[in-house]
Order: C-alpha cells, then sequence, then structure tokens
C-alpha cells in the first residue's frame, strides 16, 4: 500500500477536474458496495457527505476523508490539496445541515468549524489518521477548514 504522504502528492498534481470526476465516481460505486469499496484514501476512512448546495438548494454528495472525535466526526476541507476550497465545505458554511453516510449507514449532522484550541487538536488528530493534510496545507495559502459534525435529532 502506497504512504499517506504519496496519496497526497499524488493528489496535489492531479488536475482538479480529475479529482472532481474521481469523486463523481466514488460515489456510486462507495453507496452500491454499501463502502465496501472506495471507503479510503490511504490509510483514513472515507464518508458520503450530502449537503445543500448554497445556491442551487439541491443536495450534494462528496466522498470526504472523516476521522471521529467521540460521537463527533471531523472533515478537513482540504480538497486534495487543491487551491480551491471544496464546495461541500461552502454548502456546510450556508447550511450546517448534512447527512453522512458510513458503510451504509446514513445519520444526521449539523456542522460547525472548530477554531483556536480545538482546531488545533483536530488538526493534529487528522493528522495521525492520514499523514497527508501537513503536505495539502503546505501546498495551499488559503487556510484549510477543520468540520466537525455532531450527531443531529432526526423527526
Amino acid at each position: 500500500m502506497l504512504s499517506d504522504h504519496v496519496y497526497a502528492r499524488l493528489s496535489i498534481f492531479m488536475p482538479a477536474a480529475a479529482l472532481r470526476a474521481l469523486g463523481r465516481l466514488n460515489v456510486p460505486i462507495y453507496r452500491l458496495t454499501r463502502g465496501r469499496l472506495m471507503n479510503k484514501v490511504g490509510s483514513a476512512p472515507v464518508m458520503l457527505l450530502t449537503s445543500t448546495g448554497r445556491r442551487s438548494g439541491q443536495s450534494r454528495t462528496a466522498p470526504v476523508v472523516y476521522g471521529q472525535d467521540g460521537e463527533r466526526l471531523v472533515a478537513i476541507s482540504s480538497n486534495g490539496g487543491n487551491h480551491n476550497t471544496p464546495g461541500w465545505a461552502y454548502n456546510l458554511k450556508a447550511n450546517p445541515d448534512a447527512e453522512v453516510e458510513i458503510r451504509g449507514r446514513r445519520r444526521q449532522v449539523r456542522a460547525r468549524v472548530a477554531e483556536g484550541e480545538e482546531r488545533a487538536r483536530l488538526w493534529e488528530h487528522m493528522n495521525l489518521l492520514y499523514g497527508g493534510f501537513d503536505d495539502y496545507d503546505a501546498n495551499v495559502s488559503r487556510d484549510i477548514a477543520v468540520f466537525v459534525l455532531e450527531p443531529r435529532p432526526t423527526g
């Protein structure tokens, strides 16, 4: 298996259109196999994150590397080291209510951006999970947001 740093370097040099195409391919395969395929990037697990488009109002689903922090999930808007912020991050800032799918299990979440010491702790935690996040951060001039996805009661 390739190291996280190799995966990071590959995604950094991959054109943005290729990353988007790979993401569009990932979603149906992940769903069809209930997360048995296309469920990792390097050593890190992948979930499907469905947010509401900030302009279109339509549901948008993206594969996203995630970590766990107790009952909460953590996602970093690195966009594979691409210079642009991923669309799902803009969507969550505009409408924090979302749905995640992990291995065929769906749950409702509410997103918020981690700040200060919490962000630093979660960034370190996520880098232990996937060593490519620091590589992504070194490649971009933008601030990479760390999202906390907290369980949301249904109904």
